[in-house]
């Protein structure tokens, strides 16, 4: 497991590789879309201090959602963005990773799908809340869009 997430981690170090139109390819640049995705997702997650079980299946599923990944992959990149995320400093090489390779709808169902982590336990606490408008904010999400995934997000748990 050690040397998989080692491994892992090596990959995501790697230079970027381009794909076709300059976009992300395959390869590393993925990689670390999907690592900064999901290190979002669990700052979010780690917000209130409680990371309940159900919002480590809401990561799981979002993962799953947005990259298609093999539960096992899963499982690693959410292992990898637990440690990054710990020993991160900010939100900055994270959110400069998603400004690069993703377009401005993107950015906002990145949002958006934060805001599903967070209303996962069913309430919304002024931490969660702070780290969405600072990534937001990172992400140049404007605050109309902001609100309106929030809102989407919130309907979809069931709040609003």
């Amino acid at each position: 497991m050690l040397r998989s997430l080692k491994d892992l981690f090596d990959t995501l170090l790697a230079p970027p590789l381009a794909g076709p139109g300059g976009g992300p390819g395959g390869g590393a640049a993925l990689h670390r879309l999907h690592l900064a995705t999901a290190v979002l997702l669990v700052e979010v997650m780690r917000a209130d201090a409680e990371c309940s079980a159900a919002e480590r299946q809401a990561v799981l599923a979002v993962l799953q959602r947005r990259f298609a990944l093999a539960d096992d992959e899963q499982a690693q990149l959410l292992a990898l963005a637990e440690h990054s995320a710990k020993n991160a400093v900010d939100f900055h090489a994270f959110t400069s990773t998603l400004n690069d390779q993703l377009s401005f709808e993107d950015k906002v169902q990145v949002v958006q799908a934060m805001w599903e982590v967070a209303y996962t336990d069913g309430q919304l606490s002024a931490h969660e809340n702070h780290v969405l408008w600072r990534v937001a904010d990172l992400l140049h999400v404007p605050h109309g869009a902001y609100i309106n995934a929030k809102l989407r997000a919130k309907a979809a748990a069931g709040l609003g």
